[in-house]
């Protein structure tokens, strides 16, 4: 495609819904730019190869932070799709909607019409969520989302752990009561990866006036205050494609500040820095860049019922041919089926702690952290008060951007995550653990001390892998927003971002049912439509809050 009505710059989480809703009814026509490839094989549709292709540059941009200086000078990957699907062709699976005080607070924030019960009435439309609370799920959407099998015992000695040590229970996490511990949901249908590939973008290409555009976005193509196009560089060749209507990019929290700095929309003088005539000065550009860390806190167990067995490469190979064959067994989950959101202390009104648990001690790169079978919680804390930026190398669109998260940053983000230490290894004391329970793999019974703990998290803290918020959303006269609540880039006409860039902070768990929300609702303001009626459903929050964590 050369022309389209519309022109989405990514088939990421949000892109692909945006797609499958513009393009309902035949009357308009999208293209979709995508540089990465398909997404067919093995290691992104086998739900259990997790681990693979986000660390595979056919898949990957390879992003990575500077030096990170409260993390000793660290490196952190900062992975992100490259391949139709976006991040939700290579991303963990797990589903999480949020809670529905960070909606309220995105309104709060600016983000007018952007509260839980206007965002709610999405979530449903894009749901098809097997076993979720009658309600406040949705059953016929085309994003498939259902629970683990859990027939590893662990899973429910996790859950009654919780319980034991006093915390709340929850059968759906997604409806209207979000704190304790309960099952896991995933975005796996049928033994497959449901990504936004698979449930939005292939019924949207099927309609023949969505055409996907092959190629690498340089920059948007702004005439007189409007953008007209998007310039796009596929085999060396630089073409426009052009946008009758709008042009809405979606691009990753990463990719989509890169991109409107490289088209003149962003901090003056930083632009002109790098020699970039300036089209719109929005100092928000790039700035309050979030992210979700986590410590993965891992026991021996003394029974060997964990996946540890199921490592080697004959168990790889049968695994690998049942998948291949049925779409059966251990290759059709991703093996999160246990999660827990609670609240870190007395005062805190809803969640700020997330738990994965899943039944091996292993890293996300698919590494054995021992020789052993094992089991371990992924926690941290969800919403740490530092910030860092997404900024431009050079004007060379092929050049990496420089990412700084500033983790750890803020003192509460080291307090915050002793707490989850401490929490974790009295969640595993429990009694419900005590036919599994071995010695302490990570961080290990001599690790004490607040200042042990510290030096803990200074080494092994990782990035869950959820950056946002670099487009943030807010009102039109708010200096450092970038859109506003209808996704409009402020300053220049017949262009948008919708991806988790423009979420103003962070939400309570994994990001892409969020950004697929996002997707949903901005497809209604660019078509002017009016949005979806708001719920009045009310979620439930501990009546305890004010004086305990449980």
């Amino acid at each position: 495609m050369t022309e389209a009505d519309f022109v989405i710059v990514g088939s990421g989480s949000a892109g692909s819904a945006m797609a499958y809703r513009l393009s309902e009814g035949g009357k308009n026509t999208v293209a979709v730019i995508e540089y990465g490839g398909t997404d067919y094989g093995p290691f992104i549709q086998m739900p259990a190869a997790l681990s693979y292709p986000m660390n595979m540059r056919r898949y990957d941009w390879r992003f990575v932070t500077e030096p990170e200086p409260h993390l000793g000078g660290r490196v952190l990957a900062t992975p992100r799709g490259k391949v139709l699907g976006g991040s939700s062709s290579v991303n963990g699976m797990v589903y999480v909607r949020g809670h529905a005080r960070d909606f309220d607070h995105w309104a709060e924030q600016g983000a007018t019409g952007w509260s839980f019960a206007d965002v709610l009435p999405y979530f449903r439309r894009m749901e098809n969520a097997a076993g979720g609370e009658e309600g406040w799920r949705g059953t016929d959407g085309p994003l498939h989302v259902r629970r683990g099998p859990q027939q590893n015992p662990l899973y429910a000695a996790f859950v009654e752990a919780g319980r034991q040590a006093g915390f709340q229970t929850t059968r759906d996490y997604n409806g209207a009561k979000q704190e304790g511990f309960g099952p896991m949901e995933q975005t796996i249908h049928n033994g497959r990866r449901w990504s936004v590939a698979n449930a939005y973008l292939r019924p949207a290409l099927r309609r023949g006036n969505v055409g996907l555009v092959k190629g690498f976005a340089r920059r948007v193509v702004i005439e007189n205050g409007r953008a007209v196009g998007v310039e796009v560089e596929t085999r060396g060749r630089v073409r426009v494609v052009r946008a009758r209507r709008e042009v809405i990019v979606a691009a990753s929290s990463i990719n989509s500040p890169k991109l409107l700095m490289l088209s003149g929309i962003g901090p003056a003088a930083h632009l002109k820095e790098h020699g970039i005539e300036v089209v719109a000065d929005r100092p928000g550009v790039g700035q309050n860049l979030q992210d979700h860390m986590e410590l993965y806190i891992q026991q021996e167990s003394l029974q060997p019922i964990t996946l540890y067995s199921k490592l080697g490469l004959f168990w790889k190979a049968r695994i690998g041919a049942e998948w291949l064959f049925f779409k059966t067994g251990l290759g059709a989950s991703n093996h999160f089926e246990a999660a827990a959101f609670v609240r870190s202390r007395a005062g805190v009104d809803y969640p700020d702690i997330q738990y994965h648990f899943i039944p091996v001690a292993i890293r996300y790169d698919g590494k054995a952290a021992a020789k052993a079978h094992g089991f371990q919680a992924h926690v941290g804390p969800m919403r740490s008060k530092s910030r860092g930026a997404v900024t431009l190398r050079s004007a060379d669109p092929w050049e990496r951007p420089v990412i700084r998260f500033n983790y750890m940053s803020h003192p509460d983000d080291w307090a915050d995550f002793r707490h989850c230490i401490r929490l974790t290894r009295e969640i595993f004391g429990q009694p419900a653990f005590d036919l599994y329970r071995g010695r302490e793999i990570s961080p290990g019974t001599d690790v004490e001390t607040d200042a042990q703990l510290d030096d803990f998290i200074r080494a092994h803290a990782e990035s869950a892998y959820h950056p946002c918020g670099t487009c943030r959303m807010g009102g039109r006269d708010d200096r450092e927003a970038v859109v506003d609540p209808e996704c409009r880039v402020i300053g220049v006409e017949g262009l948008r971002v919708a991806d988790s860039s423009i979420f103003p902070r962070i939400t309570n768990g994994n990001l892409n049912a969020p950004s697929i929300m996002t997707g949903e609702k901005a497809a209604d303001h660019i078509l002017g439509r009016k949005p979806l009626t708001p719920s009045n459903l009310e979620p439930w929050i501990n009546p305890n809050w004010r004086e305990s964590d449980r």
